[in-house]
């Protein structure tokens, strides 16, 4: 029934065009069927509502400490406590390349991580897992409140 809910969600269940209470609604459905270890990216230029995915993905996730779930931009890492293992957080906007990322400790993260979230992953492209989710936000230009959402699921699905 989870698979099933989960294959939903990331295809036709996703919102196409949602404003962010739906996003919000969507994302905390979301989290709460994620199997571990799942790796997700959220792309999208500066204010489309990464983080907020990112908060609502958490909520779905068991994170009570909701408040904690801001944008990583600074500290390029966030771990938020969840029932079934830590939410690892990670913005990589301000990386340069391949060196920042060893320094990061991507392959660790990636390895360890019950639930790892990506802002930023074009910094990473190559180094993601192949059943990597990937969801992109855009500002819907007809819409202010709204965004566009499009997610790409594995095709083998999630491990």
């Amino acid at each position: 029934m989870v698979a099933e809910t989960l294959a939903h969600l990331l295809g036709r269940g996703a919102p196409r065009n949602p404003d962010r209470d739906s996003l919000d609604a969507w994302g905390k459905a979301l989290g709460a069927v994620l199997p571990r270890p799942t790796v997700i990216t959220l792309e999208g230029d500066l204010g489309t509502g990464k983080t907020t995915l990112a908060r609502a993905l958490c909520a779905g996730l068991g994170v009570l400490a909701l408040d904690a779930v801001t944008s990583p931009t600074f500290s390029l890492v966030q771990q938020y406590a969840a029932p079934r293992g830590p939410i690892v957080h990670v913005d990589l906007y301000r990386l340069k390349g391949p060196s920042d990322l060893e320094a990061l400790g991507w392959d660790e993260l990636v390895d360890q991580s019950p639930v790892l979230l990506v802002e930023w992953p074009d910094r990473a492209a190559k180094m993601l897992p192949s059943d990597t989710i990937g969801i992109s936000l855009a500002h819907d230009p007809d819409h202010p409140g709204r965004r566009l959402l499009k997610v790409h699921a594995p095709r083998g699905g999630v491990r």
